[in-house]
């Protein structure tokens, strides 16, 4: 197998998507010395986002995230990658990392399906894809709970939350979601994922849409928080 995997990498190399250095063998998708610089979120830092972001509103039922996002750093240009360069694989990657930190939270929380934030048509088209799309297909390698990939739809286009308040990016995505025809969420327990996040205010939204539906409780996990 390693002989195969060489041979692989002489004709089709592989490039770290942060320092664009060539991996070794035994790398995959990002070399370690880039992954060793990502800022891990302990449970300490966990349970404070979960406090600033989501325990007011009483949506979210429980929270989880790997990392610390830094702009200008390692897991931005990772990121980047992913969404504006077409290179899905790495959600798939940093799915699978979340996944497997989240395997005791996902049995403990009796996850029924895993529910993307979607994108809305006009930026999918754009971009050819849902990066939290290929993020979730991630989580379901390790624990092979299904991928609902079109429950939710973004039916109003929002401007970029970059550079609003917290109350101008709850406006912002008010009423922005909704739930697809035929899709009976009645009891059921739903897990959002998503690339990054800042506020918490789309993850708030749209598990807002998902409890005004009939699900019994829904709870999130991202990649990384914004710093």
């Amino acid at each position: 197998m390693n002989s195969f995997k060489q041979f692989i990498d002489f004709f089709l190399p592989r490039f770290c998507p942060s320092c664009n250095t060539k991996l070794c063998l035994e790398e995959n998708i990002v070399c370690g010395f880039c992954f060793s610089k990502i800022e891990r979120a302990d449970e300490k830092r966990i349970a404070l986002e979960f406090e600033r972001k989501f325990s007011e509103e009483k949506i979210i039922s429980g929270f989880f995230l790997l990392w610390i996002f830094e702009k200008e750093k390692e897991l931005q240009h990772i990121i980047h990658q992913l969404k504006y360069n077409g290179k899905f694989r790495i959600g798939i990657f940093l799915g699978e990392m979340l996944g497997k930190e989240l395997q005791n939270k996902i049995g403990e929380w009796e996850i029924d399906c895993l529910v993307p934030v979607p994108l809305h048509n006009l930026k999918r088209a754009e971009r050819g894809f849902n990066q939290s799309v290929f993020i979730a297909k991630g989580v379901k390698t390790t624990s092979n709970i299904p991928v609902k990939s079109r429950l939710l739809k973004r039916r109003r286009f929002t401007e970029t939350q970059t550079n609003l308040t917290l109350a101008e990016r709850k406006e912002n995505v008010k009423e922005a979601f909704v739930l697809r025809r035929n899709n009976n969420i009645e009891g059921k327990k739903i897990l959002l994922l998503d690339d990054v996040i800042t506020t918490g205010a789309t993850i708030a939204e749209c598990g807002r849409i998902l409890l005004n539906n009939g699900a019994e409780k829904i709870f999130a996990a991202s990649v990384a928080i914004a710093n």
